[in-house]
């Protein structure tokens, strides 16, 4: 029995669900706050979008440049949160600990990625908002199937996030960073992104076509661009990537 007034004290975690949307909530505001990675998820994208459909640098093919670019730039957008932003961001709080220490939290492991899964996904909401809006404004002319669009980015994102998360808990933090932007500069310009694969050597088309950023640009392109209804080559692609590289980093990830 308590008196009026005063107050027994309930010790104990605070339900998983509840523990998982506040993990993801900071490590959302987490993200938009860091200087370097708005740049690489937000003013990089937006100004190679509006800087290639309004200035004739690259050779797109037929049709408007914007129609061949957005859905390049939606995967370059997923690629830059869930795999370049994420694995830097992993890989420093790896390094100061701050993984080992949340580790030993009430919330779960398995609890913590989810959170962060829930964050990346909060903002490429964000980014496919914003590069669709600046896309429509130069002309776009997007078409076919939203389920497939979705389910395109469901399973980029789930790709990126797993070789993201590989990089970030394998490698030492510095190494971390200096890979991931590496990464990110070599699958921009050889995949597919602005620039079309079948600009480059036959033999290499073959190699670029199986990457991941390849795989959803192009499924993206077909969908967006052409009508396609379901570009299961692509998406089988993606599949591949995310089984693997979820796994890999289930398997060799360090907490410390």
């Amino acid at each position: 029995m308590t008196s009026a007034g005063t107050y027994v004290p309930r010790p104990g975690a605070a339900p998983l669900p509840r523990m998982i949307a506040a993990q993801a909530a900071l490590e959302t505001k987490m993200l938009l706050r860091n200087g370097e990675q708005l740049l690489l998820t937000v003013i990089i994208p937006t100004l190679l979008l509006a800087l290639f459909s309004t200035v004739d640098v690259v050779d797109t093919g037929e049709g408007k440049a914007v129609d061949f670019l957005a859905p390049g730039i939606l995967a370059l957008a997923v690629m830059s949160t869930a795999f370049t932003g994420q694995a830097i961001a992993t890989g420093f709080e790896r390094r100061y600990g701050v993984l080992k220490r949340l580790a030993s939290s009430p919330l779960p492991r398995w609890g913590l990625m989810t959170a962060k899964t829930v964050s990346v996904l909060v903002v490429e909401v964000l980014q496919v908002i914003l590069v669709t809006v600046i896309a429509l404004a130069l002309g776009w002319s997007p078409q076919g199937n939203p389920f497939a669009v979705l389910l395109l980015l469901v399973l980029g994102t789930a790709a990126f996030s797993g070789l993201g998360l590989l990089m970030a808990g394998t490698l030492k933090a510095e190494a971390t960073l200096a890979a991931a932007n590496l990464v990110f500069l070599l699958l921009l310009v050889g995949g597919g992104v602005v620039v079309p694969l079948d600009k480059f050597p036959e033999a290499a088309q073959s190699v670029l076509g199986l990457l991941p950023i390849a795989a959803l640009s192009d499924g993206l392109r077909d969908v967006l661009r052409h009508g396609a209804a379901m570009p299961w080559g692509d998406l089988g692609i993606l599949a591949g990537w995310s089984v693997v590289g979820l796994a890999a980093a289930g398997r060799f990830f360090r907490w410390e």
